[in-house]
């Protein structure tokens, strides 16, 4: 899989106006701010899988409030994630942790793979999930994750 580095960088320009990120200034706010006005399906989570930022993009796709889903958990607060057999029932406790989301907190690496959850009309629906882990100078800070739907 290709490496792929992703980073944000204060604007110096001071000709330029610039908005103030509402979760503070370290990486987990500059990516949060820029999640909250992102059209991409796209989700910014602190290191307890807690929703910091949401995008607009996640409402269609994942069937959520991108607003209303701020500080809820990602899993079970936010997403009801399936399982892939024939007959689907909820994920099971031990494979959320494995989800990529979670996973990138986790392992500090990028991490991709496959979700199934209700869309808006009751169907299931899957959608891949790249996601990224978010440093500072402290280490790890939660994780950026980008959603795509497949097969629709």
């Amino acid at each position: 899989m290709a490496h792929v580095e992703l980073s944000l960088s204060e604007l110096t320009d001071p000709g330029v106006e610039r908005a103030t990120p509402t979760r503070g200034n370290g990486s987990l706010g500059l990516w949060s701010f820029t999640v909250e006005v992102a059209h991409e399906p796209c989700v910014v989570l602190d290191t307890n899988g807690i929703v910091v930022a949401a995008s607009p993009g996640c409402a269609e796709l994942l069937a959520i409030d991108p607003v209303a889903a701020i500080g809820q958990r990602l899993v079970a607060g936010v997403l009801r994630l399936f399982d892939f057999n024939p007959i689907s029932a909820e994920l099971a406790a031990w494979e959320v942790d494995k989800i990529p989301p979670l996973l990138a907190i986790r392992s500090g690496g990028l991490t991709r793979g496959l979700l199934r959850l209700p869309g808006a009309d009751g169907s299931l629906n899957t959608v891949d999930a790249v996601s990224v882990p978010l440093r500072d100078n402290n280490g790890v800070v939660g994780s950026l994750t980008f959603f795509a739907p497949v097969g629709q």
